[in-house]
């Protein structure tokens, strides 16, 4: 993710639009590194969020309230003191640097209008929130730095306030041509890198967008091209950074198979690999970046234990199902010992006493074969040696036979889980896997307890042409999907020889358009585990023709006519009406 201060120049600019001439009505410090101010401007009341959290600090603009603590914290009574009622200014943001500098306006207890600053560091563990005098003199702060915890700036009540300039690095707007050529080239390290060391505000993607917009390898060091190179990488870099002076802000976020992975201010073509969604504000940007990747990681840590069942019931079944296929191997030869026995019997008068081979033409091929003997054996007790084991052989392939498709598909149904672990996107979606496997006793129940009937829809989209499209989220969701819900005239679509969800169209007795059959295969493409293929089989057919065998696994289905088609597993222009 890339906040930086460009993000912070399009969050700030967004700010000047809402909060300029403001009043703050209301001070809240829901957390200890948090505050929610209430602001009256003349384009309506507005929150806004400061969290100067270790671990996530954020500055946006918000609907939502948040309950604060009856008791007010130290910090957040001195901002009532000082600035309640107090008029926004200015918001500023010095350099293109990760911080925001409201300037206050507002009486003090003589009556006298003087000005304070609300200074907002973004800054990873070293985000902050200092309120300062307007000479810059610390009043105070939301988490106090002492000498002991920072040799480079404390940041107390009192002390005055700068920004520490550890890596002496230049304001990229203000930069001139002649300053920018010997910064990049004295730095013994991958252009891309270079910009994102020596200038204020740009974060390693904003760096290989420049370089990416520029043309050249952003792994290759600066002093490795030549100056007109360089320079047409200076004309790129002030071309892309323009748009910061002019406020021509793109916010957007960049997904990953539906997974957040990036968000700007700026565009970001070089992620040519991803669904690009422009949103109309940063704030917006920043909420939904943030709640989106919090629930990812919420559902990913909660399913860790689901995973590491299946993961370990995987691994024991592929080596079984590895152990049988050598096992079945080794019966292929079995036919050989039923016509040695033949043979045996058919010619094994003329074998001479103590022979340790005979002779004899295969009447099955009209080839002459060596038949092995054992000469302490007459030649009837070495034929039924050779039926024995070809007996023996037989019965081991027809038991390995059934027990290595029982094997297979039961790595079928597994993979089909782990599929729906990576499809799962609320808790609802776990809960629902969660009973399968209890179901299938993969997973012990703790209590004989009432069932409890699941609140999970599932995935619900709406074809260009009208035709509703369902998506199964798990394999009790596919069943009831397919043999609950589906009419024997809607379509039934699935990845072939893959795990993946079941995809019903719903037909209404009319006949579907190309179009429909292409987009819902994309859809079985999308949540199967072929997602991300540009070319995918998908099966396809009536779901009258769709059958559950008697006492198969849920999601288990055979159907024996069907169409295919090729297609690939892009799903962005696809409307979804339901579903997470």
């Amino acid at each position: 993710m890339a906040f930086d201060g460009i993000v912070v120049a399009a969050l700030v600019h967004e700010l000047k639009e809402n909060l300029t001439d403001g009043r703050i009505a209301k001070i809240a410090q829901p957390e200890t590194d948090e505050l929610l101010l209430t602001v009256k401007s003349p384009r309506g009341q507005h929150r806004l969020l400061i969290s100067a959290n270790a671990s996530l600090p954020l500055v946006y603009l918000t609907d939502t309230n948040k309950p604060s603590p009856i008791t007010a914290p130290n910090f957040c009574m001195l901002l009532r003191k000082h600035i309640s009622n107090g008029r926004i200014v200015e918001i500023s943001q010095p350099k293109l640097e990760r911080i925001i500098c409201f300037t206050i306006e507002h009486f003090d207890e003589l009556g006298d209008l003087c000005r304070k600053k609300l200074i907002v560091e973004i800054m990873g563990k070293h985000s902050n929130i200092i309120f300062c005098s307007e000479d810059g003199l610390i009043i105070d702060s939301i988490k106090h730095v002492p000498a002991q915890m920072s040799s480079v700036r404390e940041v107390l009540p009192g002390r005055e306030y700068f920004i520490p300039d550890t890596m002496h690095k230049k304001d990229p707007i203000a930069t001139e041509w002649e300053e920018f050529f010997p910064l990049i080239c004295e730095k013994p390290m991958p252009v891309a890198k270079a910009l994102y060391t020596s200038f204020t505000g740009i974060s390693p993607v904003t760096a290989e967008e420049i370089c990416f917009l520029s043309g050249i390898d952003s792994d290759i060091p600066a002093k490795e091209y030549d100056h007109d190179i360089l320079f047409h990488l200076y004309t790129q870099f002030t071309i892309y950074l323009s748009a910061v002076k002019e406020g021509k802000f793109e916010p957007a976020i960049y997904y990953d198979k539906q997974e957040p992975k990036e968000f700007s201010a700026l565009a970001l073509t070089h992620l040519t690999g991803y669904e690009k969604k422009l949103l109309p504000s940063v704030c917006e940007v920043l909420l939904t970046y943030y709640s989106e990747r919090s629930q990812i990681t919420r559902i990913r840590q909660k399913s860790v234990d689901l995973r590491h069942i299946i993961q370990i019931a995987l691994e024991r079944n592929r080596k079984k199902y590895d152990l049988q296929t050598r096992q079945l191997k080794d019966t292929e030869n079995r036919d050989k010992y039923k016509v040695y026995g033949e043979l045996i019997n058919a010619y094994g008068y003329g074998v001479p006493e103590g022979a340790k081979q005979m002779e004899a033409l295969n009447y099955y091929t009209n080839e002459t074969v060596t038949i092995p003997l054992d000469p302490t054996k007459t030649p009837q007790e070495n034929a039924q040696r050779f039926f024995a084991k070809y007996n023996k052989q037989k019965r081991t392939f027809e038991a390995l036979t059934q027990l290595s498709q029982e094997t297979k598909d039961e790595i079928t149904y597994l993979e089909s889980i782990q599929t729906a672990l990576d499809i799962a996107m609320t808790e609802d979606d776990l809960a629902a896997i969660k009973e399968e496997l209890s179901e299938t006793g993969y997973i012990r129940r703790k209590a004989v307890r009432k069932k409890i009937k699941l609140k999970n829809e599932p995935l619900h989209y709406l074809s260009s042409d009208g035709f509703h499209m369902y998506v199964g989220k798990n394999n009790l969701q596919n069943d009831a999907l397919t043999f609950d819900f589906a009419a024997g005239n809607d379509w039934w679509f699935h990845a072939k020889q893959a795990p993946g969800s079941h995809v019903i169209v719903k037909t209404n007795g009319e006949e579907l358009p190309d179009r429909t059959f292409e987009e819902a295969g994309r859809l079985a493409a999308y949540y199967s585990s072929m997602r991300g293929s540009e070319k995918v089989e998908i099966d396809y057919v009536e779901k009258k023709h769709v059958k559950k065998p008697k006492g198969a696994k849920p999601g288990f289905v055979v159907y024996y006519t069907n169409y295919s088609l090729i297609i690939d597993s892009d799903i962005r222009d696809l409307q979804k009406i339901s579903g997470v």
